[in-house]
């Protein structure tokens, strides 16, 4: 039975589980593997405290997520079909594993 997610451990497989899926599809994972160059050891722990804070509260993190997408967009130009693809992908692995107010907050991408 799914449930919702309840700590960081489940925003941990949550975020495991998509950037697999994303990764292996041909239409986008090659930014993050091939022009990125994402160091996934380094970057999961940082998207894992920015879904943190969101969800929880945790003010964990600290960056810039919109800085580094404009960097990432002067060397590869994203577009709305690589969107399209990213939330595909997002919305079926929350779908996939949890259910929930908090997946139905993820899946809306706001606060409810």
């Amino acid at each position: 039975m799914k449930t919702d997610l309840q700590d960081r451990s489940d925003i941990e497989r949550l975020l495991a589980a998509f950037y697999t899926q994303i990764r292996a599809d041909s239409s986008i994972g090659y930014i993050f593997d091939e022009v990125a160059k994402v160091d996934w050891d380094h970057h999961l722990p940082l998207l894992c405290d920015f879904w943190d804070s969101v969800l929880f509260g945790k003010a964990q993190y600290k960056g810039n997520p919109m800085l580094v997408h404009i960097l990432l967009n002067r060397k590869t130009p994203l577009n709305g079909s690589h969107f399209t693809t990213w939330l595909h992908w997002w919305t079926q692995t929350i779908d996939t594993l949890f259910a929930g107010e908090k997946p139905k907050k993820l899946r809306q991408g706001r606060e409810t």
